[in-house]
């Protein structure tokens, strides 16, 4: 906030500074905003002016059995991938800042090195580990790669929660008769849900949005949504994709919603606990 005594000097950093802010943006978004107003137009190319308006696209993305297909794979592997990620992600956030044992922070680099290694050698490095299983082109194959890409999106958010977690209400549990799983699903589960939630949200949409390793190890029936729009923009650039394209945005924004209602509950019920 500007204070009113701020020098000339200090006035003109803090509206640059927004002006930058705002410039980033702006930068950020247009390309997204770009793209929305063309899954309207009637013209059967991707081009401005818009001549005319049309829910055409839409009609096409949801009556084609290929991206309805896409879709469908789409909501097959994802929720799969997420739930598998969460109890994984979950399991592991909790013991690892439960415990201190020797290798702790190796181990931790591994659960996260999903995040930092090139997706295309987790794709290739995938293929030549499943193509021998025989898991190349099937659900189980894909949904396990995907659960370990959205694992440390899980720890992160996991350990983050836990990190404000008072272990007093878990000594307390016990000093009371409870067992450490009892403690767990009635004590320290629904403390840090907000955050296990929101990891599950991140895996999610990681999995949901995810092409390169789809493209190594998916098969024609495992194609996904984004499989198929980049198949789409590299074959024939239709005004589907902007449609179905703009279906993504939608359902990002929800998922952003959906996390800074978590996020609110979250601080809430920390400030609760630490109340107690």
């Amino acid at each position: 906030m500007l204070q009113p005594y701020a020098t000339p000097l200090e006035k003109l950093w803090f509206y640059a500074f927004r002006l930058f802010c705002i410039g980033v943006l702006v930068f950020l978004i247009l390309p997204l905003l770009v793209i929305v107003p063309l899954s309207f137009s009637a013209d059967s190319f991707l081009m401005y002016p818009i001549h005319s308006f049309s829910l055409r696209w839409y009609e096409a993305f949801f009556t084609n059995s290929e991206w309805m297909d896409s879709l469908k794979n789409s909501m097959i592997v994802a929720p799969a991938a997420t739930l598998l990620a969460t109890v994984l992600g979950t399991v592991a956030a909790v013991g690892l800042t439960s415990a201190d044992f020797p290798g702790k922070s190796f181990m931790m680099t591994v659960l996260i090195s999903p995040m930092v290694v090139p997706v295309v050698i987790v794709g290739v490095g995938a293929y030549l580990f499943f193509a021998p299983l025989g898991l190349a082109n099937s659900y189980l194959g894909l949904v396990m790669v995907h659960a370990a890409l959205g694992v440390p999106f899980v720890v992160i958010t996991v350990s983050a929660t836990l990190r404000g977690f008072n272990p007093n209400l878990v000594r307390a549990s016990a000093s009371l008769g409870g067992n450490p799983v009892y403690t767990f699903f009635r004590v320290t589960l629904p403390l840090i849900a907000p955050g296990v939630i929101s990891g599950g949200l991140f895996a999610f949409a990681a999995s949901f949005d995810e092409v390169v390793v789809t493209l190594f190890l998916a098969g024609p029936e495992q194609t996904t949504l984004p499989r198929q729009m980049f198949a789409g923009i590299k074959e024939n650039i239709s005004p589907t994709i902007a449609a179905a394209a703009t279906v993504l945005i939608l359902f990002s924004i929800v998922l952003l919603l959906t996390l800074e209602w978590l996020r609110g509950r979250s601080e809430k019920m920390r400030t609760a606990a630490s109340a107690a």
